[in-house]
């Protein structure tokens, strides 16, 4: 059999290299949309055993980690997959993004522009490797049932097609799917132009097994005007009909078990007739059939619509996106999802897309009363697929997930080794190295030391909570009475992977009372891609600062937003002058009126759409019954970053 082979397929002693395929747990950081009940009845469900309620699940994280992650619960009972991965294109990580009244084009992340780094940054061998290992792990997680659109463009789309055919069996591949996306094509660079036009996109339908779910009457498409009149000229008591050519089968290969008589009427001799003598009874009781000039013939009734072609045509879903345009160049229109998901799936099912960008699968998903996962690397695209699916009506409950600390553990082992002492004297000189601080010894919660400022690094397995800062400012303290390194120092850097709730405002005056100036800096996931250090990508940021007051009484609280800062990251000069009020760096809130130490469970949301940019930045909520509660505020900033602050409120 030929072999398409490519750098990277094979090891050096002739070994097919395979995925990474490390199950790393799930971390729930959000539930949306569950009303109090339906919490309730969760934890009363957790509480006594029992399988949990399905959610939907909203994924952010590095498919390499998720897919394998996955497989423990979900192999072999995915129903539907469609994915379009990226193309050989600097666009496929950025979006559009809003402050106030001007839009900027938020380019791709470190992490963003490392993915596509790893994917084309060795040519077409990087990309066909990256590509075997996600179709061999779809290929697990599909049921024997089920189907797998793979979305494409003429880039790789016929080296796709070969992997597709060794991973998923070229018996199983369905049709390649021509998608009309545009009905004028991109515009060449020259003039005349030196090639033709391109309008067009690819998809590769592939079953896993023979026998696989697809109903292509449920995606019918409008008849031409005047055909159906023209066609079904027929009547009787169940409506019009066409005639369809006779049962018998002339000139075809023989088929004895064919030829019978049926009502005075004989099939030729071998060919017979086209339905066995169950099926043609059944039809005659229907009223499906007729005599005509010694034949007996089928009648068709009109489906309402005529059956489609492996030939989707702009007119029949176009590309234009419209109202559903939410500022990514690769977004995709609901049309088009919805033919596929009516088409390879039923109710119920469980549709998977790993790249899903700003959320269309889920949405379609939703809408169509499917289960559904969806997956992307980007913290933005997570952020904007949520926003879309809590703009549909009736959205069911749904978590927001990521692999946390788990991915960062994996990452420690295989960076630094298995003996804790040097594993952690390693992890720390590592990361005040890609800070740019040096080390320092004699501490235990002090690090390093950058610019007269000392640093302290948070380990991979807990976030920086209220006892850490306090340790840190009892031994700066101590220090700085002995004479030690920090006499000389400003303050402390506190480097953290995740922080506890209300870090900035709660930890800050426990280190102004101990007389030390803090900054809190979040470690950047960047971190972990090895590619990005080498290359000098890594960038850290100091937290937000969110400020909110709130008002009590009885039993009603009101929540407002005062004031908001936001660190600057990446935002270009121009956008930063345009903001007027601190307000409009917020792109989305919300609160959970009653927080248990769990995850966050949104309860009520504030967001900015691309129709409406106006944003709440106040809320009422009426408990009801007395007693102490905590309330949990999420804010999530213009480009994706959240920010949370607890308040404790006592309702009577």
């Amino acid at each position: 059999m030929v072999e398409l082979t490519w750098d990277g397929k094979y090891d050096k002693d002739g070994k097919r290299t395979a995925a990474l395929k490390v199950a790393l747990p799930f971390q729930t950081v959000e539930t949306v949309n569950e009303s109090a009940q339906q919490r309730q009845r969760m934890l009363d469900i957790f509480a006594a055993g029992r399988d949990p309620e399905w959610r939907n699940r909203l994924i952010w994280g590095d498919k390499k980690y998720v897919l394998p992650s996955l497989l423990p619960d979900f192999a072999g009972k995915v129903d539907l997959i469609y994915i379009d991965p990226p193309f050989a294109t600097g666009a496929d990580f950025s979006y559009r993004a809003q402050v106030g009244d001007d839009e900027f084009t938020k380019e791709a992340n470190i992490i963003e522009q490392k993915a596509y780094r790893d994917t084309w940054g060795k040519g077409l061998d990087g990309y066909l490797n990256w590509f075997y290992d996600a179709a061999s792990l779809l290929y697990e997680l599909l049921s024997e049932e089920g189907s797998i659109y793979v979305h494409c463009d003429p880039t790789a789309s016929h080296y796709i097609k070969v992997i597709m055919d060794a991973v998923f069996g070229r018996e199983n591949f369905r049709n390649e799917i021509v998608w009309q996306r545009t009905n004028r094509g991109h515009k060449g660079s020259q003039f005349p132009p030196r090639y033709y036009r391109t309008n067009t996109d690819n998809l590769f339908f592939y079953s896993k097994t023979g026998v696989y779910s697809f109903h292509i009457d449920r995606v019918l498409l409008p008849y031409e005007d005047g055909y159906e009149e023209k066609t079904y000229k027929y009547m009787d008591s169940k409506g019009k009909y066409a005639r369809s050519s006779p049962f018998n089968r002339k000139n075809a290969s023989p088929r004895p078990n064919l030829c019978y008589e049926y009502n005075g009427f004989s099939a030729p001799w071998p060919s017979g007739w086209t339905v066995s003598l169950d099926t043609l009874k059944r039809m005659e009781y229907e009223g499906d059939i007729e005599y005509v000039d010694g034949s007996i013939y089928r009648k068709v009734r009109p489906r309402g619509g005529k059956r489609s072609s492996n030939l989707w045509l702009f007119n029949e879903i176009g590309g234009t996106l419209g109202k559903e345009r939410l500022g990514y160049p690769t977004q995709k229109p609901e049309a088009l999802l919805e033919r596929i998901i009516r088409a390879s799936s039923n109710e119920n099912d469980l549709v998977l897309d790993c790249f899903c960008g700003s959320g269309t699968t889920a949405a379609v998903a939703e809408k169509l009363n499917r289960r559904w996962i969806a997956c992307d690397l980007g913290r933005f695209a997570i952020h904007t697929a949520r926003k879309r699916l809590l703009g549909i009506e009736n959205v069911r409950p749904f978590v927001v997930q990521n692999l946390g600390k788990y991915e960062r553990q994996v990452w420690q082992k295989a960076e630094f080794g298995d003996n804790m002492g040097s594993v952690l004297r390693a992890y720390r000189q590592f990361i005040l190295d890609l800070y740019h601080a040096d080390g320092v010894e004699g501490y235990s919660w002090l690090h390093g030391v950058k610019k007269r400022r000392m640093v302290h690094v948070g380990s991979v397995d807990s976030p920086i909570a209220l006892g850490d800062v306090r340790q840190i400012a009892i031994e700066f303290r101590r220090a700085l009475g002995g004479g030690g390194n920090p006499a000389r120092m400003a303050g402390v850097d506190v480097l953290g992977w995740d922080f506890a709730l209300d870090t900035n405002e709660t930890m800050r005056q426990i280190a102004a009372d101990a007389g030390l100036s803090v900054r809190f800096v979040r470690i950047p996931r960047e971190v972990l891609e090895k590619k990005a250090v080498e290359q000098g990508d890594i960038q850290f940021f100091e937290l937000a600062a969110l400020s909110v007051e709130t008002c009590v009484q009885g039993r009603e609280i009101s929540i407002e937003l005062t004031d908001f800062m936001a660190p600057p990251d990446d935002v270009p000069a121009d956008v930063m002058k345009a903001v007027g009020h601190w307000s409009e760096w917020i792109d989305y809130w919300a609160v959970d009126f009653d927080y248990r130490g769990d995850a966050f469970h949104n309860q009520w949301q504030s967001y900015r759409t691309r129709k409406d940019r106006a944003l709440l930045l106040r809320v009422n909520h009426t408990y009801p019954q007395a007693g102490d509660y905590e309330v949990l505020v999420k804010v999530i900033d213009i480009l994706g970053n959240d920010t949370t602050k607890a308040i404790q409120v006592k309702v009577m």
